[in-house]
């Protein structure tokens, strides 16, 4: 098996940060990095290989439409339900002008329902891990949200996705105004327990 530089690889891992849309700069991220990062999404783990990832890029005048749509949907949504609020409704039509695109995530269900769902999400969870590092590889900053409308059945259709899909978000993608900040976490050992 071919080995890989790991202290480069640690370096990256550890160095991952979630970078928030207040914090790009306007500068538009590359094409191709966006589509590298899709790429590298692509060869994350998947049970069964049903590779369930599926991704709607919004960019230019696209991030508008997402705007709109999600904006709207919130609203019908929340106004049905009494629990409509104008600064989220508001938040929901400025947030994404601030990236240089934003990606869709979603989960396809395998049709023949050969993999539990859990290990769908947990798959796309993994393609997500991998845009993530690639980002962080070519210095553009990223976030992986969950708010808004993802989890309104109402939304599904807009993303291609069906009433047994999910969709689990969005990823916001901008380069960043200042330096990546730092990052903690807990020591490891208070995590897991050895069993020898």
């Amino acid at each position: 098996m071919e080995r890989y530089n790991t202290d480069e690889i640690s370096k990256l891992i550890r160095n991952r940060r979630s970078i928030f849309p207040p914090q790009y700069s306007g500068k538009i991220v590359k094409k191709e990095i966006v589509e590298e990062m899709l790429e590298n999404a692509n060869w994350a783990p998947t049970h069964k290989l049903t590779e369930p990832w599926r991704f709607t890029v919004f960019s230019g005048e696209g991030l508008k439409k997402l705007a709109d749509f999600q904006a709207e949907t919130y609203k019908k949504v929340s106004m049905e339900n009494d629990t409509f609020n104008a600064t989220k409704y508001d938040k929901l039509l400025s947030k994404p002008l601030l990236a240089s695109h934003i990606i869709a995530i979603g989960m396809k269900r395998d049709e023949k329902n050969i993999v539990p769902e859990i290990e769908e999400i947990e798959a796309v969870a993994c393609a997500v891990q991998n845009m993530y590092l690639t980002a962080t590889a070519h210095g553009i900053g990223c976030y992986w949200g969950s708010g808004g409308i993802t989890y309104f059945e109402e939304a599904k259709a807009f993303f291609d996705l069906g009433p047994e899909d999910r969709l689990l978000g969005f990823m916001y993608l901008g380069i960043p105004k200042d330096v990546t900040p730092k990052s903690r976490r807990n020591p490891i050992k208070t995590k897991v327990r050895w069993v020898e």
